[in-house]
């Protein structure tokens, strides 16, 4: 497509790149709006307030707290939209404020009644009768008075630590004899339930309003107390190192690279305040002071009319309230891994050898393909060794126990294990030393790259010859989020591509050098360059006329030589349609710059998490599934794998997702050229298609479904 010189957009110029902390932004504003709709059940519309506060809670620890830490160092470094950090920031400032009003209002006008309309309210202490009082109170001395320890705070007793995202009472004391008050703080605990159930009602209470309205229990005296609720949110920017090099220039043990995050993790509870939030009663004065002695900025701080801790909505719990909710969803087997009356259910082995097998979780159940694969060749006595990435995983893992039971059985076992997968530091270490006293091979990652790929290989060993399997996903292995979270997984014993899998554990488990592969895309080796060239190729194909497009799935969407390279290839006539769940940098539908861009974003009761490419090349299609999104920290600094998808079935079976991706028109929204973003509705007289739903439809029709015709094993 040609365009007007005079309109042309430079691909450099900050004008062609939107920020990436409001687009993240953008992405909460989203969720907001979910928590809004009330098409959907009340307590859905709850649990999105809570993703909401958690949303903002994120984005306060890992980006509002390294946009400080810029502003302190004095940086001018612009972002790539042309925002100095102080600019940034002040944006950042006003849009969460604005959220804040939003969401506040939200609850107040509609969230609250509507629960109190259907019998579930969030009481206020005030409006319990006396007994109900009385019966709190008593609960209360038995359940929660012992664990609660008051801190003076004076010139004797200076302002003690306050850790991260935890409730907390700033009280007022009455001095003795009418002298000046007394400040005491107070931590609400985390170990009690936040909701309190109000005896006689089905409506609940929140802790903080029990423990302040029976303060006489825990300071000696009798009042008036004056207490006021803040939440203080800590840095996590920065705080943990993906890898370190030791004084001596040597590369770190694996001894000390556990015991470098151990000592960072340690660090991180006492790292900088990056957001204060305060109930909106608390004097000015008094917020102040508070932000002083945390050392944070009054700009930093964000007086609230409702709730602190919003996330916490997310644990409120109703008993027969299944009305409220969303119907329950149970993944459905895939159908080639189901079981059938009067059959003995095949090898996963022999199921997987007869053809690829293409995975969309949460609709296929994890536990019946992904696990199962596991547990099964930790039982098969075929089956020689299992090799496997652990980035993130559960509590009493199913997977972790397949493992240990593997090794148990003398099977080689390796695992990988991501000990600088943020958040996740603590248990992953322990997951590796229990795995190691297991006798399994465990690895800590690779110098100075985060290991993200999303991989298993099974060897196993067939007559007189060995076959290698291999599980390539774009999610966790972590049977919780598979259930919540949607995404992509392929159960392959494609001779090359399993040979490459394997090639690449070699690489990550032995420190060896990066080495050609025939068919994955590895970053940071060589996905940038593999990417480009495809983009390039759509490009001269549009420019000669011939069939040419992209589609492309992903989390997020950053990386400006990439977002040059889509602008060019639009401007050359390639049609691009991109789903970007969260931030996203490139700006379409800009005359002179993206006309032939267009981005769109699902959101839904399931976090959207695959990672999906489509080239059209010349009419036959290339796809690719793997672990990575557009941004430069998974093509430039971590190890990254893309697999192509050669299946026939598989194709298709992509090809038909992003089909209903594409067509949705109620729970997608479009990306406008200054970054806001427009919810898809029907058209009158149209019917709804939120994708989410067609998925759901689509598993509930496999549910019971003829016996599927046997494909021939694989000759590769």
């Amino acid at each position: 497509m040609k365009t007007d010189a005079a309109t042309t957009i430079s691909l450099d110029a900050p004008e062609a790149f939107l920020n990436r902390e409001l687009s993240w932004l953008a992405f909460a504003r989203r969720v907001l709006e979910l928590a809004a709709d009330v098409d959907l059940p009340l307590l859905e519309r709850v649990k999105f307030v809570g993703i909401h506060a958690m949303l903002h809670d994120e984005f306060l620890m890992k980006r509002v707290g390294g946009l400080l830490e810029q502003c302190r160092k004095g940086s001018s470094k612009r972002s790539v939209d042309g925002r100095t950090p102080f600019e940034e920031l002040a944006a950042c400032r006003s849009e969460i404020r604005e959220q804040i009003r939003i969401v506040s209002l939200l609850m107040v006008e509609e969230i609250l009644p509507a629960m109190r309309s259907a019998g579930i309210p969030l009481l206020d202490w005030d409006e319990l009768i006396d007994e109900q009082r009385t019966l709190l109170r008593d609960d209360f001395e038995q359940t929660v008075l012992p664990v609660l320890t008051p801190l003076a705070i004076d010139a004797e007793h200076p302002f003690p630590f306050i850790g991260g995202q935890g409730l907390n009472l700033l009280i007022l004391v009455p001095g003795s004899s009418g002298g000046r008050e007394r400040i005491v703080q107070l931590k609400v605990p985390t170990n009690r339930s936040r909701w309190v159930p109000v005896p006689g009602t089905s409506g609940f209470v929140a802790i903080e309003q029990v423990i302040a309205a029976n303060l006489d229990l825990v300071l000696v005296g009798s009042g008036p107390f004056r207490p006021y609720l803040f939440q203080v949110t800590r840095s996590a920017e920065g705080q943990v190192n993906e890898t370190e090099d030791t004084e001596d220039g040597d590369s770190l043990l694996p001894g000390d690279i556990v015991r470098q995050v151990t000592r960072d993790l340690k660090a991180r509870r006492f790292a900088g305040v990056s957001g204060l939030k305060v109930s909106d009663d608390m004097p000015v004065e008094l917020q102040r002071w508070l932000g002083r002695q945390l050392r944070v900025s009054i700009d930093d701080i964000y007086p609230s009319s409702v709730f602190l801790g919003l996330s916490d909505m997310m644990s409120l719990r109703v008993a027969g309230a299944d009305n409220l909710l969303l119907p329950a969803h149970e993944p459905v087997d895939h159908p080639r891994l189901r079981s059938y009356v009067g059959e003995t259910p095949p090898s996963i082995f022999e199921e997987i050898a007869r053809g690829d097998i293409l995975l969309h979780h949460p609709y296929h159940s994890f536990e019946s393909s992904v696990v199962r694969f596991l547990a099964e060749a930790a039982e098969d006595p075929k089956v020689l060794a299992i090799k496997i990435t652990i980035y993130r995983t559960n509590r009493d893992s199913p997977i972790i126990r397949a493992l240990a039971e593997a090794a148990r059985q003398g099977k080689q076992v390796a695992v990988l294990v991501e000990i600088t997968a943020r958040f996740d530091e603590a248990p992953n270490i322990a997951w590796g030393q229990l795995l190691e006293r297991e006798g399994v091979h465990v690895s800590y990652g690779v110098e100075k790259l985060k290991t993200h790929v999303k991989l298993a290989l099974v060897v196993r060993e067939e007559g007189s010859k060995l076959r290698q399997y291999v599980h390539i996903g774009t999610g966790n292995y972590h049977t919780g989020t598979a259930r919540i979270y949607e995404d992509i997984g392929l159960l392959s014993s494609n001779k090359p591509l399993a040979r490459d899998v394997a090639m690449l554990f070699n690489q990550l488990t032995g420190a060896l050098k990066s080495r050609a592969y025939d068919k994955l895309i590895v970053a940071p080796q060589d996905m940038r360059s593999r990417f480009i060239e495809r983009i390039r190729r759509e490009a001269e194909n549009a420019k000669a006329g011939r069939p040419s497009g992209i589609r492309a799935k992903m989390n997020q969407l950053q990386d400006q030589e990439l977002i040059r390279e889509l602008y060019e290839a639009g401007r050359a006539g390639v049609p691009i349609v991109l789903h970007v769940r969260g931030l996203c940098c490139i700006r379409p539908q800009v005359p002179g710059l993206s006309e032939n861009i267009r981005v769109f974003s699902v959101v839904g009761r399931f976090l959207e998490h695959a990672r999906i490419y489509e080239f059209a090349n010349r009419g036959s299609p290339e796809y690719f599934l793997g672990s990575a999104d557009w941004m430069k920290r998974n093509l430039d600094r971590r190890v990254e794998s893309v697999a192509p998808v050669e299946d026939a079935e598989a194709r298709r079976e992509l090809a038909a997702i992003l089909d209903v991706y594409d067509s949705d028109n109620y729970s997608c929204w479009e990306c406008n050229p200054d970054g806001s973003y427009t919810r898809r509705r029907p058209a009158p007289g149209e019917p709804r298609r939120a994708s989410q739903e067609v998925f759901l439809a689509l598993a509930a029709s496999q549910k019971k479904p003829e016996r599927p015709s046997r494909r021939r094993r694989r000759k590769d």
